[in-house]
């Protein structure tokens, strides 16, 4: 990779870390802004592609924070280039959001002995998108409004099913919710201890994600997590994305007070993403993956017919 990718990488890296810190250093956890935003209209999901797919990790959390902070109420985004193919354009003046796009190019290398080997080489890229409400002339179910919220009794029973699908032992009783590795369960205070269902299921959907840390799921290394508080920061770090994530397609309002045991970590996230500014874009991909792959273990449409 030439110096100048590089510098390109670094510099994007420390850009978005940077805004981040500076929420994070005034109390804001930047995260949980689309349901602390008192002008938020509708359900909470996730920012979505101009074909409706839903944007995932740290571009999830980039587009939040662009659709909170600039007043928007559409999810939908898409590039300049997306409007003019569907006969829109972006209005004269408009900014655009950055968005992140990370992979892989193999390169061949010589090897010393007058061979080839190909080595993986990362790179990321930038590019800005704009939201649906920038853009004039677009068909018209690209302005059609979400769906309205979901009656909450059915929302209840949905979560409850995805977190029994997933086969996590949940054991409840006494006052602390964790996650035991070694035991290889989750651990929930009783439901009537939460001050509310959203709390209870919010609380869950973080254990959860770190229930997804075994060697036999997504395989997250947690030997160091009660040694090294660094790494104990990370772990918690994914959790609380992996939480929002879950609470996003969930239709869940996640805790917007954070828990005491997990107020203390503010400070250490603020020192792990200082000293590397990569730290959040692997989260964010961490509790990307750990939420993918908790959908996964629901039943498939085909399935889900055959299942009692």
């Amino acid at each position: 990779m030439s110096k100048t990718n590089e510098g390109q990488r670094t510099d994007i890296h420390a850009r978005i870390t940077d805004r981040i810190i500076e929420d994070l250093a005034s109390g804001v956890r930047p995260w949980m802004k689309p349901w602390s935003a008192g002008n938020t209209h509708g359900r909470i999901t996730r920012p979505l592609r101009h074909n409706g797919q839903p944007y995932s990790g740290m571009n999830v959390l980039l587009l939040w924070s662009e659709q909170i902070s600039r007043g928007f109420t559409a999810s939908m985004w898409m590039t300049f280039r997306q409007a003019l193919e569907l006969g829109a354009a972006v209005r004269k003046g408009e900014t655009g959001s950055t968005v992140v796009f990370a992979s892989r190019f193999t390169k061949s290398e010589a090897d010393g002995d007058g061979g080839a080997v190909d080595r993986e080489i990362p790179f990321l890229k930038a590019y800005s998108v704009f939201n649906v409400e920038q853009i004039d002339g677009l068909p018209e179910q690209y302005h059609i409004l979400q769906k309205p919220v979901e009656d909450p009794i059915a929302r209840i029973g949905n979560a409850d099913r995805f977190f029994r699908n997933t086969g996590a032992i949940i054991r409840h009783g006494g006052n602390q919710a964790y996650y035991s590795p070694v035991m290889d369960h989750i651990q929930m205070p009783p439901f009537e201890a939460f001050k509310d269902t959203a709390s209870y299921y919010a609380t869950l959907s973080h254990e959860a994600t770190h229930w997804t840390a075994a060697e036999n799921r997504v395989g997250r290394d947690l030997s160091r997590y009660q040694k090294d508080r660094s790494e104990r920061a990370r772990e918690e770090l994914i959790a609380e994305l992996g939480s929002c994530f879950l609470c996003a397609d969930l239709g869940i309002v996640p805790e917007l007070e954070p828990r005491p045991d997990h107020a203390s970590y503010l400070q250490s996230w603020l020192t792990v993403l200082a000293n590397d500014k990569r730290a959040i874009f692997q989260a964010a991909a961490h509790a990307q993956r750990a939420t993918a792959f908790l959908h996964d273990l629901q039943p498939q449409p085909e399935e889900a017919r055959h299942v009692a």
